[in-house]
């Protein structure tokens, strides 16, 4: 190119025309012939070399190579193309006139500077979406990652674009970013306190993209959908969704249900506050009916036997209530309800299984049911729980046991009834 440049201005000047217009107009012509090589080279590498390689990939049976296809890396490169060719053939066009050279370097390099950001961008974005495809990596905080990066990106293109523009080198740029430590932690307080608990939440695997949190500081209460640099979102049951900032999963408490998920079992743990009035000692007619309760069957049969040998020892004194062993209402109904829990085809056994008293209450006795249910699913688990507890609270009346309930309107108008009438 400086030869053509040399040989345009030489013949210029063998036309009588000055020096100074020879050099002007052979550098002006120069500048045309690199435009239209460049313009040249771009239309090559965007018409023929890029379509050729997307050919190539969709024939491929690759994957990963459609992802860079669909994130513009390739495209991207394609701009690489027409700047590299201004860079390489400049100095012979320019070599003569320094400024102007200087300017159109200086020119390129912002330019390369801003194409190689972006094709850093594609290809993280590139990374990003393999990495959520990826079954092992789900789950995994791959996006605050990858903004980290960027952001890393940016303030280094940044330095490098300022260096250029002051002829100043970059590292002395970046040896003063010493002094500029503390405004750097203030505009980016967020970001630098988000990535370092975006680590510590993907390294101890505290919060992964599908994951039900609670949070009720936050107002947060269902899936996790998205976990950026700075912040979590969370898509509630009621479908709106909650944004908190990264660092308050780490500094304030929340509660995570995947451990529950991955158990393959959710737990029931409610209670049945009987009325203190109706519990007492099973008599023989009460017996009598209750053998004829598969639940309980065996286990009266068993009681039964073990209750009248310690009794015997007693002799008539055991006649007397107080004295000796008997079956309760309330003994004789826990004992039936654990057997009913160990027979239901949706109770996980493998797990924790309690029928327990707890203390009582001015509500009455608390009987509590302490299960697993063997499907996490939300709507399977309510319906497990609610057929469960409507068997139980309808079968407690055939062991004479009265269900606790504040007295309601109704409940004090029928009290008044018979007095009203006296």
């Amino acid at each position: 190119m400086n030869a053509f440049v040399e040989h345009i201005e030489q013949w210029l000047l063998g036309l009588g025309l000055p020096e100074t217009w020879s050099n002007g107009v052979s550098i002006g012509l120069g500048l045309i012939v690199l435009t239209t090589l460049a313009w040249a080279t771009n239309l090559i590498a965007k018409r023929i070399i890029l379509r050729l390689v997307k050919a190539a990939v969709k024939r491929s049976r690759i994957e990963w190579d459609d992802v860079l296809v669909e994130t513009g890396v390739f495209t991207r490169l394609s701009h690489l193309a027409p700047a590299l060719v201004i860079n390489t053939f400049a100095p012979g066009v320019l070599g003569r006139s320094e400024p102007v050279l200087n300017g159109v370097e200086n020119a390129v390099s912002l330019y390369l500077i801003c194409i190689w950001l972006g094709v850093l961008f594609a290809l993280l974005n590139a990374v990003q979406i393999i990495g959520q495809q990826k079954s092992r990596s789900k789950g995994v905080p791959i996006k605050g990652f990858i903004q980290a990066i960027k952001l890393v990106s940016v303030i280094v293109s940044f330095i490098l674009i300022l260096g250029i523009l002051l002829d100043k080198s970059p590292i002395y740029l970046f040896s003063g970013l010493g002094a500029l430590t503390a405004v750097l932690m203030f505009v980016f307080k967020d970001a630098i306190l988000g990535f370092v608990a975006g680590i510590q939440l993907s390294a101890n695997q505290m919060v992964r993209v599908g994951d039900w949190i609670e949070m009720p500081s936050a107002s947060a209460d269902g899936d996790v959908v998205d976990v950026s640099l700075t912040t979590v979102k969370v898509q509630n049951w009621d479908k709106t969704i909650s944004t908190i900032p990264t660092y308050d999963l780490i500094s304030q408490s929340f509660r995570n249900w995947r451990g529950m998920s991955d158990s393959g079992g959710r737990r029931i743990k409610r209670s049945i506050y009987f009325d203190v009035t109706s519990i007492g000692f099973a008599t023989e007619e009460q017996l009598a009916a209750w053998s004829q309760i598969g639940h309980v069957r065996d286990h009266l049969a068993k009681k039964q036997k073990e209750i009248a040998q310690d009794n015997e020892k007693l002799g008539e004194a055991a006649n007397v209530l107080g004295n000796g062993r008997r079956l309760t209402n309330i003994g004789t109904f826990r004992a039936y309800c654990q057997t009913y829990l160990k027979t239901h085809p949706h109770i996980a056994q493998d797990k924790t299984l309690l029928v327990r008293q707890l203390q009582p209450t001015e509500h009455g006795l608390p009987l509590e049911i302490y299960v697993f249910v063997n499907n996490t699913v939300w709507a399977f688990y309510e319906g497990v729980q609610a057929d469960m507890f409507d068997h139980l609270l309808s079968v407690a009346k055939v062991f004479d046991l009265k269900v606790f309930q504040q007295p309601s309107g109704a409940d004090v108008i029928a009290g008044l009834g018979p007095k009203q009438e006296s």
